[in-house]
């Protein structure tokens, strides 16, 4: 097992460029099912979930390949429909074959996905609108089983009782080889799925309304295969503006996503931190002194749950009293446990954090329990007097590629000890 070492107390200064978003590449894996012939992605990062996939496609029959930052996914050879247990048990993203499988094979059977246990995230919606498209479904023995009608699944209008991102894009790629129109109303707005839509356009689908409440998709009798670069890692690039301004530095982040971060700008500004943009980077320099300053997780465009974690590190030694309210997940706070060893005055009432900043975090040894968690004790330490200890640091390489040499480029003192 991992662990990390972080000397803090060090400004961090200079250029980072951020990876291809792992929540994009995902379903562009699984939307790789759906075409006549191979699917092309650019600016794949290298992560353990990628390669999972990659994997499960593997299982699957079909061609997967993934090399030095692309991908190329050739479906024409899947002849077992089954995403199993033993591979998808730590990803939770494995429910995505689930449309392109009954959509394109007229079956699936995949495990009930896992990965990280910050909350129960059931996949009942994804479930309730392939069954409005016509498909069986069953559940057995910890797998669900998803059969189309004779003639394939049929377009249909759906509302998603709360926005769900999986599910948009899962049921937006099944539509798009299903006889008719499929509506989706009250979707997930999410940039992922924009770029998920934008992939499959070039793959010959005809979806329009990606990114707003309502999607509409005119299903096609086939797909072809196609080429797409994926989106630059919002969440990512969140998390280095976040470790420019709780170590009062001056970062430039190069390559990241383009005005889909509006959230978060505008609390870092409230919290001090200067935020120059332009289509080429983002400079985020740090203050003097954190200000305190609220928040409140909500769909996209609100402020996003996977920056929470982070959010709350940099309110540790803000200057006064924050209140961060989760209101996505109702278990994602495990790492304030890890924080107040670290010296954070955190108090929870059910959702609510209420944090009362300190003047300096202390090096401590903590535990991460998820990925967001790890990168939230990746900036206390950053920011802490003396010596932090991360152990279990293999979920940061679930979502953040090459994470410790990134932060080595900015000054930071870090090493990662492999046992």
């Amino acid at each position: 097992m991992h662990r990390m070492i972080i000397e803090g107390g060090q400004p961090l200064n200079g250029d980072v460029r951020v990876s291809g978003a792992k929540n994009a590449a995902l379903p562009l894996f699984a939307a790789g099912l759906l075409g006549d012939g191979p699917l092309l992605l650019d600016n794949v990062p290298d992560l353990k979930d990628i390669h999972t996939m990659a994997a499960v496609l593997r299982h699957m029959g079909a061609l997967a390949e993934v090399t030095d930052g692309r991908a190329e996914i050739d479906p024409r050879p899947v002849n077992n429909p089954t995403a199993p247990y033993e591979m998808v048990k730590t990803m939770r993203a494995s429910a995505l074959v689930l449309g392109p499988l009954v959509a394109r094979h007229g079956r699936a059977r995949v495990s009930l996905p896992g990965g990280c246990a910050i909350g129960e995230r059931p996949i009942n919606l994804h479930l309730k609108a392939l069954e409005a498209m016509g498909a069986q479904i069953s559940l057995e023995q910890g797998y669900v089983t998803a059969v189309a009608p004779k003639g394939g699944l049929k377009g249909a209008d759906f509302f998603f009782d709360t926005p769900t991102v999986t599910g948009t894009e899962n049921i937006m790629m099944a539509a798009t080889l299903a006889r008719g129109r499929t509506v989706l109303r009250n979707a997930a707005m999410e940039p992922e799925v924009t770029d998920t839509a934008r992939a499959l356009t070039t793959m010959g689908a005809d979806i329009r309304g990606a990114g707003t409440e309502t999607v509409t998709i005119e299903g096609r009798g086939s797909l072809r295969g196609g080429r797409h670069r994926i989106m630059a890692d919002r969440i990512e690039t969140g998390t280095f503006m976040v470790a420019a301004a709780i170590t009062g530095g001056r970062v430039r982040i190069i390559d990241g996503p383009q005005g889909c971060l509006g959230a978060l700008e505008k609390k870092l500004e409230e919290a001090g931190a200067r935020i120059e943009a332009n289509d080429q980077f983002v400079l985020v320099t740090g203050p003097d002194r954190i200000l305190s300053a609220d928040a409140r997780t909500r769909p996209y465009p609100g402020f996003p749950t996977d920056m929470q974690a982070q959010f709350m590190a940099l309110m540790t030694v803000g200057s006064g009293l924050s209140v961060i309210q989760e209101t996505i997940f109702e278990n994602r706070f495990m790492h304030v446990g890890e924080l107040k060893r670290m010296g954070a005055d955190v108090r929870l009432d059910g959702n609510t954090a209420i944090i009362s900043g300190v003047e300096h975090l202390s090096g401590a040894p903590v535990m991460a329990t998820d990925l967001r968690a790890s990168a939230s004790l990746i900036l206390a330490g950053l920011a802490a007097r003396g010596q932090t200890e991360i152990s279990r640091v293999y979920h940061l390489d679930r979502g953040y590629e090459r994470i410790e040499e990134k932060l080595l480029g900015l000054g930071a003192r870090v090493r990662r000890i492999r046992e």
